[in-house]
C-alpha cells in the first residue's frame, strides 16, 4: 500500500510557471479587450478628450506586464528543451511560439500604443474632440490581428505543456 502513496504525478517547476504565466496573461488579454474597453466605449469615454492619455496608461501597465509574461514564457520554454522535459519538435515548437509572444509584445509595447496614443491625444485645448483617425482603424486592425495571433500561439504552448507528461 506504501508504494502507490509515494508514487507522485509532478510536473517541473518551470513548467507549471509557464502554464500559470500564460493563464493569467491570456485571461488578462480578454478582459481587458472583451471587458474594459468595450465598457470605456459604450460609456463613451471615448468622445473625451482624456480617452488617450487614460488609455495610454492602462496599455502602459498592461504592455509592461506582458513583457514580463512574454519573458517568463520565453524563459521556461528554454529551460524545458535544456532539461529535455519536451523533446524533439514540440520543444522547437514551443520557442518558436514563446518567441512570436516576445515579439508581439515588443510590437505592442514600442509601436502599437504609443502610435495609438499620439493619433488620439488633443493637443489643443480650445477645440472640440476631433474624430477618430483613418490611420487609428488601421492600427486597431493590427492590434486586434496580433492579439488574436498571441491567444492562438498562447494557446498552442499551454496544450503542448499541459499534454507533455501530465
Amino acid at each position: 500500500m506504501s508504494a502507490f502513496s509515494s508514487v507522485e504525478l509532478k510536473r517541473p517547476v518551470w513548467q507549471t510557471v509557464v502554464i500559470f504565466t500564460l493563464a493569467f496573461w491570456l485571461s488578462a488579454t480578454l478582459i481587458l479587450d472583451l471587458v474594459i474597453m468595450p465598457g470605456m466605449y459604450a460609456a463613451g469615454m471615448m468622445n473625451q478628450a482624456g480617452f488617450a492619455t487614460a488609455g495610454y496608461i492602462i496599455f502602459w501597465f498592461f504592455n509592461r506586464i506582458e513583457l514580463l509574461c512574454a519573458a517568463l514564457v520565453l524563459t521556461g520554454a528554454l529551460i524545458l528543451d535544456r532539461t529535455h522535459y519536451i523533446a524533439g519538435k514540440q520543444s522547437r515548437n514551443a520557442i518558436i511560439l514563446s518567441s512570436i509572444l516576445l515579439t508581439i509584445a515588443l510590437i505592442c509595447t514600442y509601436a502599437l500604443s504609443p502610435q495609438m496614443s499620439a493619433l488620439g491625444l488633443n493637443l489643443n485645448l480650445f477645440e472640440p474632440v476631433a474624430e477618430v483617425p483613418g490611420t487609428m482603424n488601421m492600427l486597431h486592425e493590427s492590434y486586434w490581428a496580433l492579439d488574436l495571433v498571441k491567444l492562438i500561439a498562447g494557446g498552442a504552448i499551454l496544450s503542448l505543456c499541459y499534454r507533455e507528461r501530465s
